[in-house]
Order: structure tokens, then sequence, then C-alpha cells
């Protein structure tokens, strides 16, 4: 789908009958782009992502989006330059540092997906001290897929399973979809209701995979620093013109 309109008005009452999805996900795509269609190195083009980011999270909350899931660092992405790497680092620390009481003020809960062993010792524990102080929050959970990769992830469970199947603790047979979600980064978490994507790139990249089975899909032609609440809000419209029967049909279809 493509932006049709950049005046849409978030603090506005939602259209009757607006379906509000309960959690979406948002692979932040184009920064580099971004800044190099402008003549500008890239670490600016992330420096601008930060404030896309700080953009999409306060409309997140206003409009009521119980679950927000920022694709932020991938298990890929360390094959970028080292400079560049350092940088995208050194961004995720000024953003706990900085956003973090505002974050918690507003009762957002934090939490961090994807592997940590492999993290320096101060963005692991950056990244705890934010989960804990933000985990008795109620308003809308901020799901940060840090060093995170989706295949790895799916890898993960089914080896603790198989762990389990090993020492006698459960027959092959009684392993279910349930189980292996519940095995997951995510788990207690509901699934995606809407998955978007910026940059007009068309792919998840590892991103949910598990998750997304039935997650609807937006993918926005702008780069992810363009990223504000009129985009949020067009990618909000077209899925709710979606018909999202989840294998089955609609209630006024015939059989």
């Amino acid at each position: 789908m493509t932006l049709s309109s950049a005046a849409t008005d978030l603090s506005a009452p939602a259209k009757p009958g607006a379906r509000v999805p309960a959690h979406v996900g948002i692979i932040m795509d184009g920064n580099g782009r971004w800044a190099t269609s402008r003549g500008l190195p890239r670490v600016e083009g992330h420096r601008r992502g930060v404030e896309a980011l700080r953009r999409c999270v306060r409309a997140a909350r206003e409009i009521g989006i119980r679950f927000l899931t920022i694709y932020s660092f991938s298990s890929e992405n360390w094959s970028r330059p080292l400079s560049e790497v350092s940088e995208l680092m050194s961004l995720l620390k000024l953003f706990l540092r900085h956003d973090l009481a505002e974050l918690h003020a507003a009762h957002v809960r934090i939490k961090v997906i994807g592997e940590r062993d492999s993290l320096a010792p101060d963005i692991r524990n950056l990244l705890q001290d934010a989960e804990q102080l933000t985990c008795r929050n109620g308003g809308l959970t901020l799901v940060v897929a840090f060093n995170y990769g989706a295949r790895q992830e799916i890898a993960a469970a089914v080896a603790r399973i198989a762990a389990d199947a090993a020492a006698g603790r459960l027959r092959p047979e009684d392993v279910s979809v349930a189980m292996i979600s519940d095995r997951l980064d995510t788990a207690g978490i509901p699934d995606p209701d809407l998955i978007i994507r910026t940059s007009g790139e068309q792919r998840l990249s590892n991103f949910l995979l598990w998750q997304a089975a039935y997650a609807e899909f937006v993918f926005l032609p702008i780069y992810w620093p363009d990223f504000d609440r009129a985009a949020l809000a067009a990618a909000l419209d077209e899925f709710n013109r979606r018909d999202r029967r989840f294998g089955g049909i609609t209630k006024h279809a015939g059989a």
C-alpha cells in the first residue's frame, strides 16, 4: 500500500468501528538510504531514526496499541562495518539513558528479546535495568528486538524441547504449537496483528517468523526517519480495510 494522506490526526477520535491492533511489529528500515539520498553520512540516518522511534512510541500509546515490537538490531547486522555497528550501540545506550525516565513515567513496560550472552556487559546491564525498572508498568509494552533473529529464536526453543524430551520430561507426541510458542522469547505476548515495514522493501528479514503466521503486512514506501503519526495512521487505516479470516471465511461469504 502507499501513503495517500499526510494529514491524519491521531489525536482525533477513531473512526466508528475502527479496530486498533493489540500488537504492532515494525521493521524500521531505510535509515542509511535516507541519509545517502540527502548526501549525509549513514550515521545521521540512524540518529534521525531514533527521533522517528520516539514519535512512533508516543503515537502508539495515544491510540491504545498495547504491544509495539521494534526490530532495532538483527543478529545479521553484525556484518555491517564496525564503525556503523559501534554507532548503533552508542545510539541504543543514548536512547535508554535519555528516554528511559520518560517511558517509565508514561507507564511503558520494556521487554527485550534476542540473544544477550554475546553482548558487551554495559549493553546487557542497560537492557536488564530498563526491564527491571519498568516491569510493573501497565501501559504500552515496548518490545525491543535487539541482537534478534527469528530462526535462532525458533532453533533455541526446539533445542529446549528436545532437551526436555531427552530427559524424559515430555514425550515427542506431546509437542504442540502452544509448547513451542511458550518457549519463544515472546512467551506471554500476543502474536502481532500488524507488521509494518518502511523503505518499500517487502520481506520479513528474519523478524517474528513464527509469530507472524496470521499478521497483516503493510509495506510503506517511506524511509524510517520520515515515519510519523500520519504514516502510522495510514498503516492502521490499511489494516482496517483487511478482511482477517484466519483460514476461515467471512460471515457473509458463501460456503
